[in-house]
């Protein structure tokens, strides 16, 4: 067996199996991290979501929120600004629309981001933004969740339009530096309530499933060892049926005899 194993074509099948295994085992690591992302995540919204609020300035500063600070509840005091941004391409219950982004003055003079909420596609399509209820005007107090900055997606957009939560997005659309965090919006004195034009929809609580990244994890794990099962029974397969295939007889060789051998 170990013969027929060392041969070219054997030898290139080992290959293939150490190269599957090797990416086997780095995906299920990749899977596993994935599932190890959401239960931290879960954590988090438990600590943190229904929690007193704190000061927004005790959390949010000029550098990028720390991941472990994600869903703290805060309530900051100041006014909304007049510009008006949306995001494109939201979600809520399965429907697509938009996020309502506002600029929000804190008293210290630092603004943050504030998402307001949902609004659904007008009927023109993407580049119809139905109208809403704006903010409520003068000094309000409002309570929220904040959450990191998105990656931009480096789009193109229309003019108060952009592709994501990005904050380096909503900072140039809006023409100001932002805090780095945004605060997903709970309650400001509109939305929630019955206006006309109508207030954004509440964006509802987080998601807090973990799919099925560990199952993947485990499944991939579980196919390290497959090539090289795949190897050893071809190979045993290999050597039986060269055993049982019979060996043609010997050809006896006959003397011919000729007038010499008289």
């Amino acid at each position: 067996m170990l013969r027929r194993l060392l041969t070219p074509r054997w030898l290139g099948a080992l290959l293939l199996a150490c190269l599957y295994a090797v990416a086997a085992y780095h995906l299920g690591h990749w899977q596993y991290g994935r599932h190890l992302a959401k239960v931290e995540r879960n954590e988090r919204i438990s600590a943190h979501y229904n929690a007193a609020p704190v000061p927004a300035q005790s959390v949010l500063s000029a550098s990028p929120l720390p991941i472990g600070q994600e869903w703290t509840k805060v309530s900051a005091r100041g006014s909304y600004g007049a510009e008006r941004l949306v995001v494109r391409g939201r979600t809520l219950d399965g429907d697509v629309g938009y996020d309502v982004l506002a600029p929000f003055t804190l008293d210290t003079g630092s603004v943050v981001l504030i998402d307001r909420g949902w609004i659904p596609l007008g009927e023109k399509g993407a580049a119809d933004v139905p109208a809403y209820a704006p903010p409520p005007a003068g000094d309000v107090t409002v309570t929220g969740w904040v959450r990191p900055g998105e990656k931009s997606r480096d789009k193109a957009t229309t003019p108060g339009q952009i592709a994501s939560i990005s904050l380096a997005d909503a900072s140039k659309a809006l023409g100001h530096p932002l805090l780095g965090g945004y605060v997903q919006l709970e309650q400001d004195g509109v939305t929630g309530t019955t206006t006309t034009p109508p207030a954004p929809a509440p964006l509802g609580r987080p998601d807090r499933s973990l799919g099925a990244h560990q199952a993947y994890a485990f499944q991939w794990w579980m196919t390290v060892p497959l090539g090289f099962i795949l190897i050893f029974f071809g190979v045993r397969r290999e050597g039986d049926a060269t055993a049982s295939t019979p060996r043609p007889p010997k050809v006896k060789k006959t003397r011919i005899w000729d007038e010499e051998d008289e």
